[in-house]
């Protein structure tokens, strides 16, 4: 039965649990509606902008690989690629397809690490995974394995799975042997069938019925799936360059944030992940992935934020299918790199982080040394979004006791797997003195 109008109420969740970082979620109702909705990020800004001026174009990917323990590979080829951008050089053929491969890997290890351990739990009704492995160990097992496969890419291309030592600006230091590549591909093609049999797990699970009309960002590209390279398009009319991105896209601050929050210009909040690359590139997906999505509770377009754990099962599946196609096509260690001479540019590189796109802007001397630079991670981009999600979700489920409502509406901030640390990494303070 509804609220009556009179319903006033306060939902506060002081600390969320299963996500990476630190945030709290602020709602208040009053007379029925809700009056506001907040998420809170008070996790300390890291200033890495900052500390990036002056260091040397050849240091970037090393150093804002720390940005993420999760999603590291989305800054080193962000800033790598902007740095080549502004350098006049591309990087294509196999050295592309190793990266491609690299991206994959931190696709699985991160899409299996939040469907398995951080979301899951919450459509199975229990408060961790570690609750939920007494009761569903061969569920938990199959998750940890599938990480692992992510992990090993990693491992192989990177250098280590935790913020990767083998990726430069023009390419690798060292390229892995065939042998390697073939040990790889034979882990991957069970993550593949085990990926499958992650979509039909997710599609058998209890998901809210919600639904929000967002303006969906992603990336595009003419041939594959994108997530390293392509144009930046929406669902309501953006189709632009990478370097246009600011033309079109704003960040602003707002009281209860460390972290910035970004609209489009003259628009506001938008949507990148999982949801929106789906939405935007379902066209590009193998035809057997595609069979797989509509045969497992999905449609072509997809608008209810809960079923982003079933994209996410997509996307798992199309990683594994791209890995093991690029380990198939690997000729051996030939170079490793192509040479990046500085010169007097900038330059914008963007690409697809698990959580949506990841955009990069540097401007570099020809000593080498950066001038600027400026980069906005998907988390921040959400925070608008996150908080439209909350307050039409309450508005729609007043009905629900406090303690049930607090629990989806973690839920739903756990739909976007936020990465709370990413959006902390710059603050840019004014002070009015009077």
């Amino acid at each position: 039965m509804p609220m009556e109008a009179k319903d006033s109420r306060t939902i506060q969740v002081d600390y969320l649990a299963r996500v990476e970082g630190e945030g709290a979620l602020y709602i208040k109702v009053k007379d029925g509606q809700v009056e506001d909705a907040k998420l809170n990020i008070f996790e300390p800004p890291r200033f890495f902008e900052a500390f990036l001026r002056g260091r040397s174009f050849r240091e970037v990917p090393d150093i804002t690989a720390r940005i993420c323990g999760i999603c590291p590979i989305a800054y080193q080829m962000g800033s790598a690629q902007a740095m080549e951008t502004a350098c006049g050089v591309a990087v294509n053929g196999q050295l592309r397809d190793l990266r491609h491969l690299i991206y994959c890997g931190e696709w699985i290890e991160s899409h299996a690490l939040h469907v398995f351990m951080l979301h899951a739990p919450d459509f199975m009704g229990y408060q961790d995974a570690i609750t939920m492995a007494k009761d569903h160990p061969e569920v938990v097992n199959m998750g940890l394995r599938l990480k692992k496969a992510g992990n090993e890419i990693m491992n192989l291309l990177g250098g280590r799975e935790i913020h990767p030592i083998n990726v430069k600006v023009g390419g690798f230091y060292r390229l892995p042997e065939i042998s390697e590549m073939e040990a790889l591909k034979a882990e991957l093609e069970w993550a593949k069938e085990a990926s499958i049999k992650t979509l039909q797990f997710c599609a058998g699970l209890d998901i809210p019925d919600f639904q929000r009309d967002y303006e969906l960002v992603a990336m595009r590209h003419p041939e594959e799936y994108a997530i390293l390279s392509g144009r930046i398009v929406s669902n309501k009319g953006i189709d632009i360059a990478i370097e246009d991105f600011l033309e079109h896209f704003e960040e602003f601050h707002v009281p209860q944030s460390t972290s910035l929050h970004a609209g489009v210009k003259e628009r506001g909040p938008y949507l990148v992940g999982p949801m929106a690359r789906y939405n935007l590139n379902f066209d590009r997906l193998s035809g057997e992935i595609q069979e797989l999505a509509l045969a497992n509770g999905l449609e072509e377009t997809c608008f209810n934020p809960f079923k982003s754990i079933l994209i996410r099962s997509v996307e798992l599946i199309h990683a594994c299918d791209t890995a093991i196609a690029v380990c198939d096509r690997y000729l051996g260690p030939g170079n490793a790199y192509v040479d990046v001479e500085p010169v007097d540019g900038e330059g914008a590189g963007c690409t697809e982080a698990p959580r949506g796109i990841c955009w990069h802007h540097y401007a570099i001397g020809s000593d080498g040394l950066v001038k600027s630079a400026r980069i906005i991670p998907p988390t921040s981009q959400n925070q608008p979004s996150m908080e439209l999600d909350m307050r039409h979700f309450v508005q729609e489920n007043l009905h629900l006791p406090d303690d049930e409502l607090q629990w989806q509406c973690e839920q739903g901030i756990r739909n976007y797997d936020p990465c709370i640390s990413c959006s902390c990494h710059f603050l840019k303070l004014n002070i009015e003195r009077s």
